[in-house]
């Protein structure tokens, strides 16, 4: 088996339709397989998988047991010598894993591999491609500098905001969206750490296969239109919290113990901010 596809849904029915059809259609010269991990959705997702798409391999759990955990099962029920992680929020273009399994043939040392992202109006999304989340780094990002100096190598590190969007580059972090890795380096960077439920896994994932002795890249010309927000949008103060935790953790992992008192004091602070925002515009309960 050359690829498998894992993806996992949560109460996105529609969204999951719209990219198992253009999964399939991009997939449909490769030899392949495609796992569905559904956590627990009410909509009745696994139905319509079962339904309208019968060689899907579907796993249905009994509860939501977060993105990494799920992920997991997937990926440990599946046989391709590359697996493609993809959110079930996404649209996959025609040419867009042809493309991405030539790039990784053609490079060795490509330990995992992203996809150009665009939102549903067709703006670039930029943590298509991402730098390592030093303090500094961070800093720039929530401070709203990256956004000043949007070209910086320094102040925009973040998003590698001196790499141009129009061109394939190494990049320390890629997104869970649509992340095709290597078994290879998956064998030897390890699966999902399930510390992390939701947000931050594609992030610590990327890293330790850096540190496995792999590349990542950034591919320009491999396109998928990401909706962003279809599971986490559906409970937006647990998807805050959710999130800043996760950032916790990936410090805690990650960066040197003279770090660890500063970055949770920054989290919670931060987590604390981004909740009262939500109050104040009327997006969550006080």
């Amino acid at each position: 088996m050359e690829l498998s596809a894992v993806i996992v849904s949560y109460n996105v029915c529609e969204l999951l339709r719209g990219a198992l059809q253009s999964l399939m259609a991009a997939a449909k010269a490769t030899e392949h397989e495609i796992i569905v991990v559904d956590n627990n959705s009410s909509d009745g997702s696994p139905g319509m998988v079962s339904q309208e798409f019968p060689s899907v391999k579907l796993i249905v759990s009994d509860s939501n047991e977060g993105f990494a955990s799920a992920c997991n099962r997937g990926i440990q029920a599946s046989s391709g010598e590359y697996v493609l992680i993809l959110n079930p929020d996404t649209v996959t273009s025609p040419d867009a894993i042809t493309r991405a399994l030539d790039f990784m043939k053609t490079h060795p040392d490509a330990g995992a591999a992203g996809a150009h992202m665009t939102d549903g109006n067709g703006k670039f999304l930029p943590e298509s491609k991402r730098g390592f989340p030093s303090p500094l780094t961070a800093l720039f990002r929530f401070t709203g500098l990256c956004r000043l100096f949007p070209s910086s190598a320094l102040f925009n590190a973040y998003y590698l905001g001196d790499k141009p969007e129009n061109e394939t580059c190494r990049a320390d972090i890629l997104t869970g969206a649509f992340m095709l890795i290597r078994r290879e380096a998956l064998d030897k960077a390890g699966l999902f750490d399930t510390s992390f439920f939701m947000y931050g896994e594609d992030i610590d994932l990327s890293w330790r296969i850096r540190k496995a002795g792999f590349s990542n890249y950034y591919l320009h010309d491999v396109r998928i239109t990401h909706f962003k927000g279809g599971s986490s949008g559906q409970d937006r103060q647990t998807s805050v919290w959710h999130f800043w935790d996760a950032m916790a953790i990936f410090g805690e992992k990650h960066l040197q113990k003279g770090w660890h008192m500063p970055v949770r004091a920054a989290v919670s602070l931060l987590k604390w901010l981004s909740i009262t925002r939500l109050r104040v515009a009327g997006l969550v309960k006080k």
